[in-house]
């Protein structure tokens, strides 16, 4: 008899470079632990993190920027993150390049409003009349096809909807037929039917069946409370970018020439001015109304000595706007010279009347027992077995090199010590890759030595 397991068929998360970051790890008081929610040191960097995060839940940050300065590999784009975590789902977080303004397609000052507008959000409120319950009968009533022939067609659905008060039955149109399949409605399920646009929306399986399968992949809610026919508030959360985009967009007619120019149409459209001032107008309308409340979220630009002086200009006039997201900016860089000039030197490649709008946090390098802490994290999130001479070897390792090239000689290391029969990574399978791969300084001084086999 052939027994196999079941394995979960749910989606499992790819584990990315900052896979292990979960919060700024402060604590009651605001004051930063040692190693907390996958960060490890730079203290006061993370306090004042942690104070731009409490200005942004208090609506004190909108329009104001903040500027994440240290060298390569000290925990910036981390930080970032952290903030992002800290804030919540509801809370929009744009993450971008400094590179990604110079685009064919549009306009970089574009490309920087579009991401403007991702990091606004909008939280509308509504009160809805809807029909909410767990499915108890999902019924298609079939009748001749007007159209002839000798297929049949749905007529209207009968659908059982019940509640913790009670139940009732409607007959729907088949329209809302389809929605129910598109949403995989089945009987058991809970859901909710708004009466004026006929919208389905599936809450999850009601928990009256918890015990039908042993898989993670389905939710279970509640029996609704209340009558089946309610009022009932309903939140979105949108962008202003979502709502630029939906109006954007032309609505042709269905002829031949109009599917043809939708399909002729270039990938990206320029978002006019005009529209998203008339945007604007409504979205204010609403706040006034009270319908809507405007939710100031995050824009982080790394690498933002990429900008150009057209951008950095730019950036002035968008941080000044009446709805304006929280910018903070990341860099690595020194002093240099601004892009976009041929002699203009400044602090991170930043004009200094923008510089001086900025929070600037500074980031520090990590000593040599920061860095095993991080390297043991790493282990633990990427599932790895690895003995402590190994990581003491990569955090020393890691001191004469990079954070980066440390942790990255992981996975092979894992490798290593798999073709040799272990579970464990031991520093002989540290030190083999660390011979296999060069890091940078290493492979700097090899061409250097080597400068004569290689083409000018």
């Amino acid at each position: 008899m052939k027994i196999e397991e079941v394995k979960s068929t749910v989606k499992t998360q790819r584990i990315a470079a900052h896979s292990h970051v979960k919060g700024l790890g402060l604590d009651e008081n605001g004051v930063p632990l040692q190693m907390a929610a996958g960060l490890v040191g730079q203290k006061d960097a993370r306090e004042a993190a942690g104070v731009v995060v409490d200005l942004i839940k208090s609506k004190k940050m909108s329009g104001r920027a903040l500027l994440l300065a240290g060298p390569p590999g000290t925990g910036k784009t981390a930080i970032a993150l952290a903030i992002a975590q800290e804030l919540g789902n509801k809370v929009p977080f744009c993450p971008m390049v400094g590179s990604e303004v110079f685009s064919s397609e549009i306009k970089k000052t574009e490309v920087l409003m579009e991401n403007f507008r991702r990091s606004i959000g909008l939280r509308i409120r509504e009160t809805k009349e809807v029909y909410e319950g767990e499915v108890t009968e999902l019924t298609p009533v079939e009748t001749e096809n007007p159209m002839g022939g000798y297929g049949k067609t749905i007529s209207n659905v009968v659908i059982g909807l019940k509640t913790a008060k009670g139940t009732k039955q409607l007959k729907l149109d088949p329209s809302i037929y389809e929605t129910l399949q598109r949403e995989k409605v089945e009987v058991g399920d809970v859901i909710y039917i708004e009466a004026n646009s006929g919208a389905v929306k599936r809450q999850g399986r009601s928990d009256n069946f918890a015990t039908e399968f042993d898989l993670e992949t389905e939710e279970y809610v509640p029996l609704p409370k209340g009558e089946v026919h309610k009022k009932k508030e309903v939140v979105q959360d949108v962008t202003l970018h979502d709502l630029d985009a939906a109006n954007a967009r032309p609505q042709g007619g269905q002829d031949v020439l109009s599917i043809v120019g939708q399909m002729m149409k270039p990938k990206k459209t320029e978002i006019t001015d005009k529209l998203r001032t008339e945007i604007n107008k409504i979205v204010n309308k609403y706040i006034d109304q009270g319908i809507a409340e405007l939710v100031p979220g995050v824009l982080f630009i790394d690498e933002v000595h990429m900008l150009d002086l057209e951008c950095f200009t730019y950036l002035h006039k968008s941080l000044e706007s009446a709805i304006a997201p929280i910018v903070i900016f990341a860099t690595n860089r020194g002093r240099c010279v601004i892009r976009g000039t041929d002699d203009i030197i400044s602090p991170h490649g930043i004009p200094l009347d923008l510089l001086d709008r900025l929070l600037i946090v500074r980031t520090a390098p990590y000593n040599t027992s920061e860095m095993e802490q991080i390297i043991r994290l790493r282990a633990q999130t990427e599932g790895l077995n690895v003995e402590d001479a190994a990581i003491q070897a990569l955090s020393e390792i890691g001191s004469n090199t990079t954070l980066r090239y440390a942790v990255q000689l992981l996975t092979p290391a894992n490798q290593t010590s798999k073709v040799n029969g272990r579970t464990q990574i031991t520093k002989d399978d540290i030190m083999e890759v660390h011979s296999l791969f060069l890091d940078a300084k290493r492979s700097a001084k090899f061409l250097q030595e080597e400068n004569t086999k290689y083409m000018m």
